[in-house]
């Protein structure tokens, strides 16, 4: 009676996530879209480590790619080297780092190094999230003042 093909179905809510993804970065401060590029990373090193173990080469190496590109054109980019000086250096070289495995992970089918950026990525989003608890609390402590 209500012929709904799992494939409209699916694209229906892709096309409705896209908009949630969409609506989320145009309301997000400078802060909260780091935060939001680090989940998307994570996300897709996860993905890539469950299709490596499914032997799934395509989709692992899509994911790897998609990670890549995160790091590289998302989280690399939005340093400010001037303003940043020695830490915005250091980070860049570790997400250099991190795009370096993420490739020899793709091509060796080595999980261990997919660990290591998950591992990588998970932690220095915890250093995000502590700066946005730290700037809070600033925030209402100067507020109660």
């Amino acid at each position: 009676m209500f012929g709904t093909s799992h494939r409209g179905m699916a694209n229906r809510v892709s096309a409705y996530a896209q908009v949630g993804v969409e609506t989320g970065v145009s309301s997000a401060d400078p802060h909260q879209l780091i935060l939001m590029l680090f989940d998307g990373a994570l996300l897709c090193v996860t993905s890539a480590r469950q299709h490596m173990d499914r032997n799934n080469a395509g989709p692992k190496g899509e994911n790897i790619s998609k990670a890549i590109n995160i790091i590289a054109n998302g989280l690399k980019a939005s340093l400010n080297m001037e303003v940043g000086g020695a830490l915005a250096e250091r980070l860049a070289a570790l997400y250099d780092y991190m795009c370096e495995q993420l490739l020899f992970a793709n091509i060796k089918n080595n999980s261990a190094l997919l660990d290591e950026v998950h591992d990588l990525l998970d932690e220095l989003k915890g250093a995000w999230e502590n700066i946005a608890k730290c700037t809070m609390a600033g925030t209402v402590t100067q507020a109660a003042a």
